[in-house]
């Protein structure tokens, strides 16, 4: 039986936080053990160019999201780990996609018509470059380029999914099978990580905390999170509280169950931040450590990387050189 491919991109425009880690780093490490499963993982770095125009902050992210995977324990004995950039296929099979893909599908797209919206004046696609725009198409062949079967995404991910598979299935049309067709896979109970100020964590709401700070600076940070003025002694909702919520995405069941029993009989915010801290360090302290030591030794990483990519070229070279063939590109004589 042939094993089913799951691929999941990075974008690499910030530092992994505790938010990435529980929500889609954490499953996605266990999912790249299981043998009845081809895991492909990138780093989308020409994604990142869409929204960053800042070449070391491309570069560094790229670094610490490698490191991240890495120290996590990513099995790239089963995963496919590879930058997005070294594998040229990409981008001339999004080319191809393209011109089979309608102006209107693109015109959809939610990310395209939030930044319309946003636009005042005469001009509604003032400042939206073409990047932004035709994105959905370079994900698609993302997804196309080693026909994955699951691609895990949050729900706001899911129209991406939906393109891709319209793309897809004109490219069939036209050209003959040559792609299946991508199903999207929503984790229901995927946890949503609330950040210093309350709001879901996010880099573009600079309310993170980043995973593999410092063991001081990580814990000022877990003490910084915003709790509202109630006193110790007095009961507590654990709905809607940051500390609980994290607390919950890293505690068994039983351990829950004890914490919002405390939070009943009023547990003290500065007891309970205590509490947060140790049982989150104790989970990724032995990473920390290795992350650290692998960003001190890029050479180890930019190999691994490349061996990612070697894998991902034995698929895409010769599925590329089919399309070539399937579209009227290729040699004049054999």
């Amino acid at each position: 039986m042939s094993k089913q491919i799951v691929l999941t991109g990075i974008t690499t425009t910030g530092t992994p936080h505790l938010g990435n880690y529980a929500g889609a780093i954490r499953p996605a490490i266990e999912a790249s053990k299981d043998e009845n499963v081809r895991p492909f993982y990138f780093l989308a770095d020409y994604h990142a160019l869409i929204k960053c125009q800042e070449p070391a902050r491309v570069r560094q992210s790229s670094l610490e999201i490698a490191a991240t995977w890495l120290a996590l324990g990513l099995d790239t004995s089963n995963a496919v780990f590879y930058r997005q950039s070294d594998v040229p296929e990409i981008p001339e099979l999004c080319w191809m996609l393209s011109c089979v893909t309608a102006k209107g599908l693109m015109n959809r797209s939610h990310a395209y018509k939030a930044a319309v919206s946003e636009n005042d004046g005469d001009d509604p696609d003032k400042g939206i470059n073409m990047g932004l725009f035709g994105y959905p198409i370079l994900m698609a062949a993302d997804m196309l380029m080693f026909n994955a079967d699951k691609v895990p995404v949050g729900k706001d991910q899911i129209q991406h999914i939906e393109m891709a598979r319209d793309i897809a299935s004109r490219f069939n049309h036209i050209y003959g099978e040559h792609f299946s067709i991508p199903e999207a896979v929503v984790d229901e109970h995927a946890a949503t990580i609330l950040g210093l100020d309350g709001r879901k964590m996010s880099k573009s709401y600079n309310n993170t905390i980043p995973l593999f700070e410092t063991e001081k600076k990580f814990k000022k940070l877990i003490n910084k999170i915003k709790t509202n003025s109630l006193e110790p002694g007095e009961p507590k909702e654990t709905d809607g509280c940051t500390l609980f919520g994290i607390y919950k995405a890293f505690a068994r069941a039983d351990e829950v169950a004890e914490i919002r029993q405390q939070y009943a009989e009023g547990i003290a915010w500065g007891e309970m931040k205590k509490v947060l801290f140790e049982k989150i360090n104790e989970e990724i302290a032995p990473a920390r450590e290795r992350y650290h030591a692998l960003m001190d030794a890029p050479e180890h990483i930019e190999d691994q990387l490349q061996e990612g990519a070697a894998k991902a070229r034995e698929i895409s070279v010769p599925f590329m050189r089919s399309i070539r063939e399937a579209v009227g590109i290729s040699p004049i004589t054999k």
